[in-house]
């Protein structure tokens, strides 16, 4: 990608039901330029919109990290049948003591008892496990964006957001499960193309997007890996943090412009943060100046990610 492929997806990351039209205002950018530029990565796969769910919101189950230990020569094995359950939303090989990071949404406890003294052990090939719930989640992956857009053009492009306490948890009536598969199927179908498939009018099919989108039980994502946005280095930073001060922390390194992910967890450490940036040097400057003047972070153990088998429950292809 070139400098203005990777402005437009970032502007689709902001908004990924924007219209070629709002994406051209927003960054300066003739709207057919916009639109053959975006068509032609969204049509070979390079980016992929999709929704995902907000699962404590949604009530889909809690959402757990594992750390996953494998025997010598079966790491990509062991990642493979990982990346392809259902239930696993993200896979990556990664460096340090464990092998493989993995994200998986459990329903119920019951379940996660399963998944985890069962079927994750009998993998051929996993050594062992540790396990991460989240407790809150500070930022997703869905809502960072690559850092190649000034902040009056994110303003333009930012989807207003109601100013409303949200509930925790908020159910999904048939219907409006119905709409949200279609979105995560693909998050930029058209509102007619909605109608028609759910035997529902077209300003029915608006407003039940609309809802979902604003009460955060769907999240919009304009997938992409960030090497092609030029960002070389993924990095998994687990935090051990006192308890009194994880909103702080959390609430800091949200906004930084490399964090893609931000949340608290059960376990050994209490907060995993996700961070791309360009180079080793960029990591090494985010430790120092960005996690090293929190007090209450007390110790921090990196890990990078070296390739990623599935992101936003969507498989990732290797040569």
């Amino acid at each position: 990608m070139d400098v203005l492929d990777r402005r437009l997806v970032a502007a689709l990351q902001v908004n990924p039901r924007a219209s070629w039209g709002e994406i051209g205002r927003a960054v300066g950018e003739h709207e057919r330029t916009v639109a053959r530029r975006l068509q032609r990565l969204i049509g070979d796969g390079a980016v992929q919109v999709t929704a995902i769910y907000d699962d404590l919101r949604s009530g889909h189950g809690s959402p757990v990290h594992l750390h996953v230990q494998v025997r010598a020569g079966t790491a990509a094995r062991v990642a493979d049948a990982l990346a392809s359950r259902s239930d696993t939303r993200s896979v990556y090989s990664v460096t340090g003591a464990a092998d493989i990071g993995a994200e998986l949404v459990a329903p119920s406890r019951a379940a996660l008892h399963e998944i985890l003294n069962v079927e994750v052990h009998g993998i051929d090939g996993v050594a062992g496990t540790q396990t991460q719930v989240v407790l809150h989640t500070f930022r997703t992956v869905a809502e960072w964006h690559a850092p190649y857009l000034t902040d009056e053009e994110v303003a333009l492009l930012s989807p207003p957001r109601p100013d409303v306490t949200l509930p925790d948890q908020d159910g999904l009536s048939p219907l409006e499960s119905e709409v949200a598969e279609l979105l995560v199927a693909d998050g930029r179908i058209g509102f007619t193309s909605i109608a028609e498939r759910t035997g529902i009018s077209v300003p029915t099919a608006r407003r039940r997007v609309a809802s979902l989108l604003e009460r955060r039980v769907l999240l919009l994502r304009a997938e992409v890996e960030p090497s092609l946005l030029g960002l070389d280095v993924e990095a998994q930073l687990w935090l051990r943090v006192r308890p009194h001060g994880l909103d702080q922390v959390g609430e800091t390194l949200k906004r930084h412009p490399g964090v893609r992910y931000c949340a608290a967890t059960s376990g050994t450490y209490t907060m995993l943060v996700q961070v791309a940036v360009a180079h080793e040097a960029d990591l090494y400057r985010f430790l120092t100046e960005v996690v090293g003047p929190l007090d209450d972070v007390t110790d921090v153990n990196v890990t990078l990610i070296t390739r990623a088998y599935k992101r936003g429950f969507l498989r990732k292809e290797h040569s």
